[in-house]
Parts: structure tokens; C-alpha cells; sequence
């Protein structure tokens, strides 16, 4: 499932090619994904101008204008298995590519989903206030989050701290792959209750959560099985994976093996000796 720093690079990628170009239309091969997608979808882009995208959490913003000055904007989630590319409008689509958004210079934003997990949704009001969007916590990669925010919102939680830190109305955007990975290096167990990690604990996993991420997205993200970039490009971040998916290989930091178990129903891995 494409986490965060995915879709950041996904953004960073589609973003030169989109900002300040206009949109001539749209074509919906697949209305139904995990939302419909909304049924006026051509219309209301065409002539639209791409003002700005961001990211919030997963979601891609697609900020628009259109030429009366009014607008609104386009959110996009990859679930599963999605993926966006800027191709020519030539390029014949295959059978998950469910949706393109016409650009003005004969190319085309192309969704492609095979799970058809993905989504793209419309809002003419502030996109903070849309339901999806509403309720989530702060950016893992902002100011606001720090040890002492994540300590106060942990004191009296019985859930394991992993299940804590992927919940996203306390962290935006944290997924299972580096939830893992920055317990593993600020040496916490995923297992922990979050009630039960001190302050100086969470201060180091704020940090680890900015490293990672960080060192994800530069590395383009991590490509596990089909993850693309905006153009086409896998992630290099798996070279750079200390625990995910290394279940009986020895521990970077103390060559102990590394062990899997199982927190809020996924799958966690981690160094029994490393991790308290």
C-alpha cells in the first residue's frame, strides 16, 4: 500500500507538470471505486486551471480554478494499489487504468488502481473541512509533531504504542512499513502499551518518525510490490528497511535475529533485544 512518503513522491513528480496548467476534460472508464467518482467530473474540471498540489496525510490535493474565479478541489487517495502518471493522451490504457484527467497539451493525469481501492472525490470548500480530511491528526513531517504532543495524547492508552502511532487522528499518514521501522530505532517495542512509554521515549520516536520518512522520500519511496512514481520509477527505500519484512535475518544494530508478531491485526517486525 502506498504510506506517505509514496504519495509525497508521487506529488513531488506529477506537481511540474500539473501547477498552472489548465484541464480540458476528464474520462471515467471505472465510475465506481472505493466512492463513486462524481458523475460531473468532465465538466467540472474543464477549463479549470491546477493552482497548486499538495499532500495531507495519503490524499493528493488537486487545488482548482476555474475561469469565473470560483473553484474547489480534486482529493485523491492510491489505496492499495494506485498509481499517477502524466502520459501522452495517445498511450492506449490497460485494463486498471480507470480514470484521466485531460491536460491542455495533449497529455493526460492517468489513475491507474487494480484493487480499485483508490478514490477521487470533489469538495468546493475548504479541503480541511471535508470528512476525510476533517479529523486527522498533525503531519508527521510538521513542527506540531513532537514527543511531548504524542505523550499527552498517549497518557492512559492500553493499546500497543504501534497501533497508537498508526492511528491517524493522532498522526496523519502513518503506515505499517514505517511505523515499524521507527520503533526499531527509537527502541521501542511495537507491543508496548502507549500509556507506558515516557516522554524522553516519544521524543526520540518524533524524531525517528521525521528521519525515516525523510530518508524515504529521498530515497523515492519503497517499492514492495507494484509502487511507481509519479514517472514510473520504482522506490529505492527497501534496500534501506532495517526490520520490515526481515523476520530470522540478524538485527542491524546487535546481529540478534529479528522477530514478527502481530499488533492491531498487521503484521510488526522487530529486534527482541533492541526494542523494550
Amino acid at each position: 500500500m502506498p504510506e506517505l512518503p509514496e504519495v509525497e513522491v508521487t506529488r513531488q513528480g506529477i506537481r511540474p507538470h500539473l501547477e498552472g496548467r489548465c484541464l480540458t476534460g476528464a474520462v471515467v472508464r471505472e465510475p465506481q471505486l472505493r466512492w463513486p467518482v462524481p458523475a460531473d467530473l468532465a465538466t467540472t474540471v474543464a477549463g479549470a486551471r491546477v493552482r497548486s498540489v499538495r499532500r495531507r496525510a495519503k490524499y493528493l490535493l488537486l487545488e482548482l480554478e476555474s475561469p469565473t474565479g470560483s473553484g474547489g478541489t480534486l482529493l485523491i487517495h492510491l489505496g492499495m494499489s494506485g498509481s499517477l502518471r502524466v502520459v501522452p493522451v495517445a498511450l492506449k490504457p490497460t485494463a486498471h487504468d480507470h480514470l484521466d484527467l485531460a491536460l491542455e497539451d495533449s497529455r493526460v493525469l492517468r489513475l491507474r488502481d487494480p484493487r480499485r481501492f483508490g478514490a477521487l472525490l470533489w469538495t468546493d470548500k475548504a479541503p480541511e473541512d471535508h470528512p476525510r480530511l476533517a479529523g486527522l491528526g498533525p503531519e508527521p513531517l510538521g513542527n506540531e509533531l513532537t514527543g511531548g504532543y504524542l505523550y499527552r495524547r498517549s497518557r492512559g492508552r492500553t493499546a500497543p504504542v504501534k497501533a497508537f502511532l498508526m492511528d491517524a487522528s493522532v498522526v496523519a499518514g502513518i503506515g505499517n512499513i514505517y511505523a515499524s521501522e521507527a520503533l526499531f530505532r527509537a527502541g521501542i517495542h511495537p507491543g508496548r502499551a502507549a500509556g507506558r512509554v515516557g516522554q524522553q521515549r516519544f521524543q526520540r520516536l518524533a524524531q525517528a518518525l521525521r528521519t525515516v520518512l525523510a530518508a524515504a522520500i529521498e530515497a523515492g519511496g519503497t517499492t514492495l510490490r507494484d509502487f511507481t512514481s509519479g514517472e514510473g520509477a520504482p522506490g529505492y527505500f527497501r534496500q534501506q528497511l532495517a526490520v520490515y519484512h526481515r523476520e530470522g535475518e540478524p538485527c542491524p544494530a546487535c546481529g540478534h535475529l529479528l522477530a514478527r508478531t502481530v499488533v492491531a491485526q498487521r503484521s510488526s517486525f522487530y529486534c527482541t533485544r533492541c526494542q523494550r
